[in-house]
């Protein structure tokens, strides 16, 4: 069984963890089919925006393989993860979008790729923390960095200090996802449906507007504009606004072309 499917639609590709059995937990080899995942994304041209999920209605993903985990040493779980730090970061830097469509649980790990992710749609089902300290662990694949980012350092430690999980409403609230929760059956509908009014943006734009926030996000505000004049500017001169503008002029919808075609 694939613990990870693809699936193509028009410039949208799914990625679905398939261990329904396991709540979709996050083991090496989930890890290392997403990591392959993105990057034969990110290869084709045809593709302009992902789309994350779990299998099954229980969960996105319960987080760590906590079997796998428990027969770990300190150097194998420092190399483990490093390398799930590593494609948790590719998620956050991919130039393609990614948006995360959390069906049910997302605890630890799994919250970490939520949060890794462009942004999540929540169905009203969803569940989301980082219990890791009620089991004398804390969170290793980037939560103790992106939750306070996202919601404040003190919300972030409360957050994880008690393990609190939070539901759909209240991670709305809280501006972790920009979506009202939707009911489970039109969640993938709505992520999907979110993700092809991304694609049919001028594919060059979205990945300089995802750079410019991942710049951007720890910069100094005078650095980050410099990085937005920059890519600002290259988006003035460039083929793709030529069609864009003359498209808006013509009141006709504009055809943009893969980003690879001007190579």
């Amino acid at each position: 069984m694939n613990v990870l499917t693809v699936e193509r639609g028009g410039a949208v590709t799914t990625l679905t963890i398939n261990r329904p059995d396991a709540f979709n937990a996050l083991n090496t080899e989930v890890i290392g089919a997403l990591r392959e995942a993105i990057a034969d994304a990110e290869a084709d041209p045809a593709v302009r925006a992902v789309v994350l999920t779990g299998s099954g209605e229980k969960a996105f993903s319960a987080g760590a393989d906590l079997k796998e985990l428990a027969a770990m040493g300190a150097d194998r779980a420092r190399d483990v993860m490093t390398s799930g730090q590593r494609i948790f970061r590719t998620v956050q830097r991919t130039p393609l979008p990614i948006i995360a469509a959390v069906n049910g649980v997302a605890l630890g790990g799994g919250f970490e790729l939520a949060l890794a992710s462009t942004f999540p749609v929540l169905s009203t089902k969803a569940s989301l923390g980082l219990p890791e300290a009620g089991l004398g662990l804390i969170p290793g694949y980037g939560g103790t960095q992106r939750l306070p980012r996202a919601v404040g350092q003190r919300v972030a430690a409360h957050l994880m200090l008690t393990g609190t999980r939070l539901d759909a409403n209240r991670a709305y609230e809280l501006g972790l996802t920009p979506i009202p929760p939707v009911a489970p059956e039109e969640l993938l509908t709505t992520a999907t449906g979110i993700a092809e009014v991304i694609a049919a943006q001028g594919p060059q734009a979205v990945r300089a507007i995802l750079h410019a926030l991942e710049v951007g996000r720890d910069a100094p505000l005078d650095a980050g504009l410099g990085v937005e004049t920059g890519l600002a500017a290259l988006a003035v001169a460039g083929e793709e606004s030529t069609e864009g503008i003359g498209a808006f002029l013509e009141r006709r919808p504009a055809k943009f072309a893969n980003p690879e075609a001007h190579r």
